[in-house]
């Protein structure tokens, strides 16, 4: 049997690929919502992890839905809307959960076609690069239906309010250097170069100290629906843990040492 989600680590940096390519990864059956909330659960018990690379076997990031199962209703459309909504509530939705609940960073490099679910795929992610190549759309409305994957949550906190309106509105296709200069993408490279440069990026994240590269991840995500006062609180709480640890002061005795750091992880 295929397996769906290919995990594989080296050294501190962790591959994970939708392997479904001759259907363009899709993401919303069951099974791979399983084998992607596996790989999260795998991802987040590996000690010796330290940063994730997301990307899609083939020549698609990921296509999202699958449109012939959804036509026939096979795919998560039940005749019953109460069925429905339980069919996404335990099934596609919770890819957006695990990656919440998260602590490794995750990179999507984006390697072909990134569209509905699929473009959501990439905003659960920390860090987005794109292949020249690759092409964005959030394309829901143009099937009639909402993003009902946490994408109305999750593409204005990458781009903001106006800009999601836009894409999600009128569900138009959009071109890697398009997300770039929104900043939906933080680079585009060419194709060839796509996953070195994102284990470039991988490993310049892997090298700082473990537990602050998790709790600064997580007071990010938690940022964005706090307030300031919430935040700080937040903030002095993870402080006083991170002084607390040997890779604070390893760090510290390094620079004063004029040396590189040895991080444990502890």
């Amino acid at each position: 049997m295929r397996e769906l989600v290919l995990y594989e680590r080296d050294g501190p940096i962790v591959t994970l690929t939708l392997n479904l390519p001759d259907q363009r990864n899709p993401i919303s059956e069951a099974p791979m919502v399983q084998a992607i909330v596996d790989a999260l659960e795998r991802l987040d018990a590996d000690s010796d992890a330290r940063v994730a690379i997301l990307t899609g076997a083939g020549k698609a990031f990921c296509a999202g839905g699958d449109i012939k199962k959804m036509y026939s209703g096979e795919s998560l459309r039940d005749p019953s809307p109460v069925r429905t909504r339980r069919n996404y509530r335990t099934g596609i939705q919770r890819v957006a959960l695990a990656f919440a609940a998260l602590e490794t960073p995750v990179i999507a490099a984006i390697n072909g076609a990134a569209i509905g679910a699929g473009c959501d795929l990439a905003c659960m992610c920390d860090i987005r690069i794109a292949a020249e190549s690759a092409v964005f759309a959030e394309s829901f409305v143009k099937l009639g239906i909402v993003p009902g994957d946490g994408g109305a949550w999750l593409l204005p906190a990458v781009v903001g309010f106006a800009k999601a309106c836009e894409l999600f509105l009128t569900g138009d296709s959009f071109s890697a250097a398009e997300a770039l200069s929104f900043g939906f993408v933080s680079r585009v490279v060419p194709e060839a170069e796509l996953v070195a440069e994102a284990r470039r990026l991988a490993g310049r994240i892997a090298v700082n100290p473990a537990h602050a590269v998790k709790m600064t991840k997580r007071l990010l995500f938690e940022a964005r629906n706090l307030s300031l006062a919430s935040v700080l609180e937040l903030s002095a709480g993870m402080q006083s843990l991170a002084h607390a640890t040997q890779d604070h002061q390893e760090a510290l005795t390094a620079f004063l040492e004029k040396r590189p750091p040895k991080f444990t992880g502890d």
